[in-house]
């Protein structure tokens, strides 16, 4: 059980993500969306967060008006878990989270209530690990093959030079045969 924190900032308009490991998502059990989260629970003394959302760990989002941990199929006109409606008065019946924290909810948005001393930047970044991309390896320069239109042209030449000089034969042998039945 690992959750994944989103942490927006009113002030700076910016997200921060922060990766909780097991023992620390103990205070997070059983909280509820609208609920107010210490700093100190989750390595940020001095803030106070508000749970916004999140989703479980199929990736239905957790909706505020569906009490308990569980999924559901609601049938809803807007707000969280449905698109943009194409026309008016449109309802979907769409499967959506429960509302409460629970073991298999993977995701968690919290915003910034009150502030901490420390900024929140330096905090997040110390725990996200920046991964260099492995350096790709130069590719030798090779040779252009010659495209397969190419070689096609070429054996259709060679076809075409070969059966001429066949046929040539042919007449001749055929006119030979015929002069000599008229002989006789």
């Amino acid at each position: 059980m690992e959750f994944k924190l989103n942490i927006g900032c009113p002030k700076t308009k910016k997200s921060y993500k922060k990766d909780l490991k097991e023992e620390d998502c103990k205070p997070l059990i059983g909280k509820k969306i609208g609920d107010i989260l210490k700093g100190e629970s989750i390595d940020f003394p001095g803030y106070e967060f508000k749970i916004t959302g999140g989703s479980d760990s199929s990736g239905f989002p957790m909706r505020f008006d569906v009490d308990g941990y569980q999924r559901k199929r609601i049938l809803i006109a807007s707000g969280v878990g449905i698109k943009k409606k194409k026309r008016k008065g449109i309802r979907l019946r769409k499967t959506v989270a429960g509302n409460t924290i629970h073991a298999d909810t993977a995701q968690i948005n919290l915003k910034i209530i009150k502030y901490g001393k420390d900024p929140l930047d330096k905090a997040a970044e110390s725990e996200v690990k920046v991964e260099e991309a492995p350096k790709k390896e130069e590719k030798k320069e090779k040779k252009p093959e010659p495209k397969k239109e190419e070689v096609k042209q070429e054996e259709a030449v060679e076809v075409k030079e070969d059966k001429a000089p066949k046929k040539e034969k042919v007449k001749e042998e055929k006119t030979v045969e015929v002069k000599e039945n008229k002989k006789e």
